[in-house]
């Protein structure tokens, strides 16, 4: 495990050089924060400020020694500093991608397991078609038909905003689909894969019943490809929920990153990418520690 948290460490400070070479690489930072009609005494004197007149060298060990104090500089959009703005939108993201989880984790597994235990069955049928819909339907056109229905035809819930439960609900569900859909499917094929093998003929054969067949023996030996996929989604949820965030107003990173682009924002957007990945990077940590867990076999030294 040691190991594991050592090559994470790597990958994140990958990132942060990736991440400094790339943005001093596109261009003039100044001249990307600034407005194109500045002057140049406008863009001089941000040249100065930021001390970007450096060897790079030198600009790149300033950076590592303010980050390493959790310092990003100031927004050149808000003009406070850049790490806190992130960190408040922290919770609304972690807040939303957990509700989609919640919602469609369960229900991926429960139709897997019924489509693996009656294939070819109806309900069989019913399952590939709900996993397929669920992994080909576009988030944001099913956000907008969940608005129409529910917040402006029937009014049952808000269009936007963030805070409770109601809020929430929409957003998730629009998010919901397409994990629920490419987990399912997963679960059917990892299931049916196991139901084949000798270990469920011996435990039929001593008695147990079939619900203990399949639940404790079966999908505990199917569940690494399954948690492999989830972790996968539960990053994708964490990185790419931006249209989904924008549709219903909700305050988190990902809508925060794309109005830190639009502006220009360069210390706004590093904060944000740095808080994106290191959330990916403890998202696959736990997986990890979900694998020792469930399997044996699975060890890090």
């Amino acid at each position: 495990m040691v190991r594991r948290l050592a090559h994470s460490v790597f990958v994140l400070l990958g990132l942060v050089v990736v991440v400094f070479f790339v943005t001093h690489s596109l261009g003039d930072p100044a001249r990307l924060m600034l407005r194109p009609e500045a002057t140049e005494e406008q863009v001089q004197a941000l040249r100065d400020t930021l001390g970007l007149n450096d060897p790079i060298l030198v600009q790149f060990g300033r950076y590592m020694a303010n980050l390493a104090r959790g310092d990003f500089g100031e927004s050149i959009w808000q003009r406070v500093p850049a790490l806190p703005i992130v960190l408040d939108r922290v919770p609304a993201t972690l807040y939303l991608a957990g509700v989609t989880l919640a919602v469609s984790l369960p229900l991926a597994v429960f139709l897997g397991v019924v489509s693996a235990v009656r294939p070819r069955s109806l309900a069989d049928r019913v399952v590939t078609v709900v996993s397929l819909t669920g992994v080909s339907t576009a988030d944001f056109w099913l956000g907008l038909m969940l608005i129409l229905l529910f917040a402006v035809r029937l009014e049952w819930l808000p269009t936007s905003g963030f805070g409770g439960l109601q809020f929430v609900v929409l957003p998730a569900i629009a998010l919901a689909f397409r994990p629920m859909g490419r987990v399912s499917q997963v679960v059917r094929s990892s299931m049916l894969d196991e139901m084949g093998k000798g270990y469920v003929t011996t435990a039929r054969a001593k008695g147990l019943g079939e619900r203990v067949v399949i639940l404790f023996h079966t999908l505990k030996n199917a569940a690494i490809p399954i948690i492999t996929l989830a972790g996968d989604e539960a990053a994708a949820l964490l990185n790419g929920a931006v249209v989904i965030e924008t549709l219903f107003g909700w305050p988190g990173v990902g809508i925060l990153l794309i109005q830190a682009i639009e502006r220009r924002d360069l210390p706004l957007i590093e904060a944000s990418v740095i808080a994106i990945a290191v959330m990916i990077v403890t998202v696959n940590l736990v997986v990890d520690l979900i694998y020792a867990r469930i399997d044996a076999r699975v060890q890090y030294r």
